[in-house]
């Protein structure tokens, strides 16, 4: 049976990817001083405005403005006219402390307080998906891959210059045709990015197919009746906040799977590794993965629940939807008897204590091979 599936990506200028990276700069540049900051750091874009609010409770000294402005030069806004100017943007900070009713569950888990195990306890309730599929080599679903390496690809070319006309904000879609669970064809393409006024929509067309398009999808799947959508509406000049506000956590399924798995709703941006929204997303897709990577299964999803306070994961539930060698049952017993899946256990098994999330926000959470949650073992 054939049937279609579209995910997206969007490149570093679009509104909610700065605010997630601005986030995660700061994240960054608080745990480098002192790994055990707790950090929610949540960014707000606008019309030539950045409002940078959570909590943040650590002994490092961070000046968090100059960290967002060289953040958003790096990402190449420098035009109030069409979008924002690093230079001459209002910056607006109103961070606070982690409330001590939410350190009392994390600094000591329920289980460390009846002196059963030591670890921090979650940090919030929630549930946190991970997923891998023999689709690719980096074991993601064909359509968020593509994406991914489209939309990181319109990032290459304009800031090397190979098309000068471009600017940060972008996005960009892929439609799949599977056959029988198989990807056979690429169906649609889709790209909006970011221009000067004076170029000509042929042009941009022509330079796109040329220098982002066919560099990177491989060309078998492609065909004659693939379509490709490029800048549809045949203007996209204002763009980045100016366009449209931005807010950090609003591209979740972008960050994971593009819809192919399920999500538990959690964002990742800005968030320190004690809070399982994000730390056991990426234990759940290491599990996942290997799953996968070991010939257990060819398509692997793991849920992993959690109680705020308490350091065990509530159920951990795994599907291989039919595509397992050996018993689920089998699998599931290996992976209670390799992993630690308390908040601890996972922030050590991962090294989570780093500076190195800012890596993380573009282009993907997952597929990544130098990431530590995509490492491959044997269990």
């Amino acid at each position: 049976m054939k049937k279609f599936f579209s995910s997206e990506s969007v490149t570093e200028g679009h509104p909610d990817k700065l605010c997630d990276f601005i986030s995660d700069s700061i994240l960054d540049s608080f745990i480098e001083k002192d790994p055990n900051s707790r950090v929610a750091c949540e960014c707000v874009a606008s019309k030539g405005e950045i409002y940078i609010t959570g909590e943040i409770s650590s002994s490092a000294n961070v000046d968090i403005e100059n960290v967002a402005r060289n953040t958003i030069k790096e990402v190449g806004y420098n035009n109030a006219d069409v979008d924002i100017d690093y230079r001459t943007c209002k910056i607006t900070i109103n961070i606070s402390k982690q409330s001590q009713d939410i350190a009392l569950g994390v600094d000591s888990s329920l289980e460390t307080k009846k002196g059963e195990l030591e670890s921090i306890g979650a940090g919030d309730q929630g549930l946190m998906f991970g997923f891998a599929c023999s689709e690719t080599k980096e074991l993601m679903p064909l359509p968020i891959s593509l994406a991914h390496k489209l939309a990181e690809r319109l990032t290459f070319v304009r800031k090397t210059n190979v098309i000068d006309y471009i600017r940060p904000d972008g996005k960009v879609q892929v439609t799949v045709e599977y056959d029988n669970d198989m990807p056979i064809r690429v169906d649609t393409i889709v790209i909006s990015t970011q221009h000067l006024p004076d170029i000509e929509m042929e042009q941009l067309k022509k330079d796109l197919m040329q220098n982002v398009i066919k560099p990177i999808v491989p060309s078998e799947l492609l065909d004659e009746n693939t379509k490709y959508l490029i800048n549809p509406t045949g203007r996209f000049v204002i763009g980045g906040p100016l366009g449209d506000s931005g807010l950090t956590g609003r591209k979740i399924i972008v960050d994971t799977y593009g819809g192919y798995s399920r999500h538990g709703g959690g964002a990742f941006s800005g968030k320190d590794p004690s809070k399982v929204d994000r730390s056991a997303s990426y234990m759940a897709r290491h599990i996942a993965k290997n799953v996968v990577a070991n010939g257990y299964a060819k398509k692997c999803e793991v849920q992993l629940a959690y109680a705020i306070g308490v350091a065990k994961p509530v159920s951990v539930y795994i599907d291989t939807f039919g595509s397992n060698t050996i018993p689920e049952e089998e699998i599931q017993n290996r992976i209670n008897k390799h992993f630690d899946l308390t908040p601890t256990g996972i922030i050590n098994y991962l090294d989570l204590k780093r500076p190195i999330y800012k890596q993380t926000t573009n282009y993907g959470h997952f597929g990544k091979e130098n990431l530590p949650w995509e490492k491959i073992i044997s269990f």
